[in-house]
């Protein structure tokens, strides 16, 4: 090989990555990527599809209006909850505790407004989310300063937290939050202009984000999506978007609590994908030592984790505490726990760390509110609802084994 052609090989190399990738091409690796364990999204998306077929097939009202503002005010508050369980799960590790610090900020947000203490709910719904995060710091300090296994610290906080609820609560059973714009959020519904306002905001600012992303990777010379996927995206995100938001105004309007879950998930989102923090949580997750090594304080990172993880509790807890107007000793109880890891997990969170995307939280978070208002419908027992969480939460780990299996023999892990 001459010099001439050994000096081509760089410039050519560049060329070609310079050079605008196909549809074909695209579509083309994507199904690679599939075929190789990467499956994303689409198994949670096939479930949602499945669950929604099945129980509107066997009551036609299912997927009525009024049941669609019904499931949206159902998964709310564990969507915000399994924000955070999404981060922590995202470093390999675990956090039991969120349903009761959830409680926590609940039951301390209500009981501040009442005598004695009689406080307005601008001054102790902030109070509530500053404990919730006083808890996450404390617990992710135990964790991080005495290298502390996350299981252990936060069963224990689960315990104590527990506890917690039940001294501020007493033994006067259930407390009603006083009439206040708290008592209300969970039960305020967009108009139907500010509800399409809403969703146009969104669907104009995701088409303007993938834009961006694809005017700067060209500029880099790196590979980008074609400008026909992003318009079929957009399109897709516009027809869902706007379909839910004129359905919903068929009944009540769009749930404020709803749209709160959307701002959430995409400033998390963004700060997963586009910060020095969320780059850092993936790598912790990915390789704590080659982390450390690469120059990470890897131990402030999972405190950060697990103080946002708490914080999101705490706002999940508000939501709930709002949806049923009072608080009770078993505020943060019940399936509460599982339904937040659940999400997260069977929405394409990784349990061995490194992998999961934020929206991962909401898609999980839907199909539970779908399989528990679906049970409601058909009128069956509870216990066939843990029952069937339990199997689909055990698929949603196994897909993920044999997917990453199937990643790393392909050399994509």
């Amino acid at each position: 090989m001459s010099v001439d052609d050994a000096s081509m090989q760089p410039r050519n190399a560049l060329l070609e990555s310079r050079e605008q990738q196909t549809l074909s091409e695209y579509v083309r690796a994507y199904f690679q990527r599939v075929r190789a364990g990467a499956l994303g999204p689409l198994p949670i998306i096939i479930g949602i599809v499945a669950v929604a077929l099945f129980f509107q097939s066997r009551n036609p009202s299912y997927l009525a209006p009024n049941n669609i503002v019904n499931l949206i005010l159902q998964m709310s508050g564990i969507a915000m909850i399994a924000f955070g369980v999404v981060f922590v799960l995202l470093l390999g590790e675990i956090d039991l505790s969120v349903a009761y610090v959830s409680g926590v900020a609940g039951v301390l947000a209500t009981i501040l407004m009442r005598p004695p203490y009689n406080l307005e709910w601008y001054i102790t719904v902030p109070l509530g989310l500053l404990a919730a995060l006083g808890i996450g710091t404390l617990q992710g300090a135990l964790i991080t300063i005495f290298q502390l296994p996350s299981f252990i610290v936060t069963l224990a906080g689960l315990l104590a937290w527990n506890g917690a609820i039940l001294l501020l609560v007493g033994a006067g059973g259930t407390i009603g939050i006083p009439a206040s714009p708290f008592r209300e959020v969970a039960n305020v519904y967009l108009a139907p202009e500010l509800g399409l306002a809403f969703v146009t905001i969104l669907v104009v600012g995701y088409a303007v984000t993938q834009l961006i992303q694809y005017q700067s990777r060209r500029a880099q010379g790196l590979n980008a999506k074609p400008p026909t996927i992003i318009l079929i995206q957009v399109g897709m995100l516009a027809i869902l978007a706007f379909g839910i938001v004129l359905i919903v105004n068929q009944d009540r309007g769009l749930p404020l609590i709803g749209a709160f879950v959307i701002v959430a998930l995409v400033i998390l989102t963004y700060i997963a994908r586009n910060t020095r923090f969320g780059r850092y949580v993936f790598a912790v997750g990915g390789n704590k030592e080659a982390a450390r090594r690469a120059g990470i304080r890897v131990e402030r990172v999972r405190l950060y984790v697990f103080m946002l993880c708490s914080f999101m509790a705490g706002l999940g807890g508000i939501i709930l505490t709002s949806r049923l107007k009072s608080v009770s000793a078993n505020q943060g109880g019940g399936q509460l726990l599982l339904n937040c890891i659940s999400a997260a997990v069977i929405g394409g969170t990784s349990l061995f760390g490194g992998r999961g995307s934020v929206y991962s939280a909401v898609l999980g978070a839907l199909l539970i509110a779908m399989v528990e208002n679906g049970m409601v419908f058909l009128r069956l027992e509870t216990g066939w609802q843990f029952i069937i969480t339990g199997i689909v939460l055990v698929l949603a780990v196994i897909v993920d084994s044999l997917s990453q299996r199937s990643q790393k023999r392909s050399g994509l892990a």
